[in-house]
């Protein structure tokens, strides 16, 4: 049984449980398997030697994902060639694709947990109570080591968007 830290998270100020432990700069990025465009497995290995921006969120259909989603598609153009930046959320990869199209967003990667949540888990992003991903943001590096970690305390707010485009910056020089 996964660890689970209670109060991890709050979703309009109600206290809500994560599943996994909470990831820190310093620790190796655990392996995954997310399922992407046409329910193709997608891996960590295939990010190899890039550094990965990993933003999960609840779901690309609520406006807080859709602001952030947007913006680190914006923010891609801008980064360095040897940066990937992924979203992870529970949406089915048909949802995720349509989302894409209608918002126009190019530049990131949009991968989906729904099978199983267990990349949830091993990144301790997992809401327990409503089985889909906290808004958390990794900075992992051409090793998979994570560099930066923001676990988003309230879930309807947007991350420190310079502070994780700095260290992906950082990572990538």
């Amino acid at each position: 049984m996964a660890e689970e830290r209670s109060g991890a998270v709050t979703m309009r100020g109600n206290p809500l449980t994560l599943v996994g432990a909470e990831l820190k700069a310093g620790d190796q990025a655990p392996a995954f398997t997310l399922i992407g465009k046409g329910l193709k497995p997608v891996t960590l290995d295939e990010f190899k030697g890039k550094v990965k921006i990993i933003s999960t969120i609840p779901s690309v259909d609520t406006p807080v994902c859709d602001a952030e989603t947007r913006r680190f598609n914006e923010e891609a153009a801008k980064l360095p060639a040897n940066v990937e930046v992924l979203t992870v959320s529970m949406d089915l990869p048909f949802a995720q694709a349509r989302w894409c199209g209608a918002a126009g967003v190019d530049k990131v990667t949009t991968l989906s947990d729904y099978r199983g949540a267990n990349f949830g888990a091993a990144y301790g992003v997992l809401i327990k109570e409503l089985y889909l991903l906290a808004r958390v943001v990794f900075v992992v590096d051409k090793n998979d080591k994570i560099t930066y970690a923001e676990y988003v305390k309230e879930v309807a707010e947007q991350p420190n968007f310079e502070a994780a485009l700095e260290a992906a910056r950082k990572a990538a020089a």
